[in-house]
């Protein structure tokens, strides 16, 4: 039998409470809704490590944070070389393997070949067409696997879920029709206020707006936008006859704070907001048509749940397990609790079961939140409601259970902690950890979208033709 071809729709900051197959009321991704349809949906699947570098370490990878060594957006070096990325593994198996839209990433080693498109933009440049320049790259490219005597993987990064949320008509105002520049709506006021951000989000929200909602709705209509483009490529498989050969993945690297915890329009914080992704799966038979799978899955289990589903072995011990058994009925879940970290904005780690949600800063942060946070998911899932204070039992518990898995990961290892490791996160002059939230306040920014942009991939040029071929290798107060 040829070996099958593998396709991974790879989403930037999709928060999977905002897609109808995941419970929203609005129709934002009708043509994802039908691919799960098609396939697998897994209910519950979170991303561990916030943000980008570290959710495509372990997605990449099947390893976790110890493993990969990865925690910060701004990580310095590359992917440590103790693991091998998926595209490193397809090779060996005889794949041609692409990546679009995620060079000079360190999570993104090992492909053979390196495109890129338009991804950014300010209010200027509005509207921006980001799906559309990803399908003048990635199509060709398809056909050009396609064509190829190899079976290949199609590695395909979108960013419209991203700020900019600046979508093309009818999107912009599909999810909106009222007055985003009514001036008797406050609700924008504390977002133009927090001097971190400020100057980023005015380079780019609409000149006036009031409204958090049309903001929000820019969001959705993103969605929808990319949805509409991705059905083109998913077309394209079928009329070159790939479909009942290809593994299509569609996954989050992690979700969204649009007007949450005060965290907005961004994706830091550990609340589920940024930690619910979706993730679906089709391969005509050999996965069930809409099938849901309840259980609790992770980025870490991607890849061994790939491999096995493409029938390549490598001689390599996963942190994370497959997919194949929930699937198939034979576990309920893969991990029911686990831990949590960040290192984008703030550097904190913590740990999360079904019912409850700790989340410990390790140093203070530039929202001036509490040191210590502790939140009930099944009485209060919006986690709103801080219990750090009235349940100091709790507290204590899943800080044991917490500092019981760094010491036997760390073990196991045999290497640190990198949320404990890496000081220098947050890609300022500032050296080392911040004193108090009002340094944080003052030191850290965005600025501009063009500084943006830079932060996940600094050695990323413009253009949407470029190739490249690898080597193998708070508030004041």
């Amino acid at each position: 039998m040829a070996k099958r071809n593998l396709i991974l729709f790879g989403v930037d900051s999709l928060w999977a409470d905002h897609m109808n197959s995941y419970g929203y009321p609005k129709l934002t991704m009708p043509h994802i809704d039908k691919l799960a349809s098609q396939g697998v949906l897994f209910e519950r699947n979170y991303c561990p490590h916030v943000p980008t570098t570290s959710a495509y370490a372990s997605m990449l990878t099947g390893m976790d944070c110890f493993s990969t060594q990865v925690v910060a957006l701004r990580h310095k070096g590359g992917l440590t070389e103790d693991v091998k990325t998926l595209p490193e593994m397809l090779r060996v198996a005889g794949y041609d393997t692409t990546c679009v839209g995620f060079t000079g990433n360190p999570s993104s080693r090992g492909f053979d070949t390196y495109l890129d498109y338009k991804a950014w933009g300010s209010w200027e440049e509005n509207p921006l067409r980001k799906a559309e320049g990803l399908n003048d790259v990635a199509i060709p490219e398809l056909e050009r696997m396609a064509a190829g005597d190899k079976p290949f993987f199609l590695f395909l990064r979108h960013m419209d879920p991203h700020s900019p949320y600046l979508p093309p008509p009818p999107f912009d105002h599909m999810f909106y029709t009222g007055d985003a520049f009514d001036k008797a709506n406050k609700s924008m006021d504390p977002v133009f206020s927090f001097k971190p951000f400020k100057n980023f989000f005015k380079s780019w929200m609409p000149p006036g707006v009031t409204d958090t909602e049309y903001i929000i709705a820019l969001y959705d209509g993103a969605l929808a936008y990319m949805d509409a483009c991705i059905q083109q490529i998913l077309n394209r498989i079928d009329d070159l006859g790939l479909a009942n050969d290809t593994l299509v993945v569609f996954n989050g690297d992690h979700g969204e704070t649009l007007a949450d915890h005060d965290c907005y329009f961004d994706h830091h914080g550990t609340y589920d907001c940024t930690l619910h992704v979706p993730l679906v799966m089709r391969l005509p038979g050999r996965l069930p048509a809409g099938k849901r799978v309840p259980g609790y899955t992770t980025h870490q289990d991607l890849v061994p749940t790939v491999l096995e589903l493409l029938g390549v072995r490598p001689k390599i011990k996963f942190d994370g397990r497959s997919l194949m058994p929930l699937i198939n009925g034979k576990r309920d879940h893969n991990a029911t609790e686990f831990y949590i970290t960040e290192a984008t904005w703030m550097r904190k780690h913590g740990w999360r079961t079904p019912e409850w949600k700790l989340i410990v800063a390790l140093e203070p942060d530039f929202h001036f939140k509490p040191e210590v946070e502790l939140y009930n998911l099944v009485t209060d899932p919006g986690e709103n409601n801080n219990l750090a204070s009235k349940e100091p039992e709790v507290v204590a518990m899943l800080k044991a259970k917490l500092d019981a898995w760094i010491a036997k990961r760390e073990k196991e290892v045999g290497k640190t902690n990198p949320m404990f490791t890496n000081l220098n996160w947050h890609g300022t002059d500032w050296d080392g950890p911040f004193p108090d939230s009002q340094t944080a306040y003052d030191t850290i920014g965005i600025g501009s979208v063009s500084k943006a942009r830079t932060l996940q991939a600094r050695d990323a040029k413009k253009g949407a033709k470029k190739v490249k071929k690898a080597t193998g290798k708070g508030r004041k107060k």
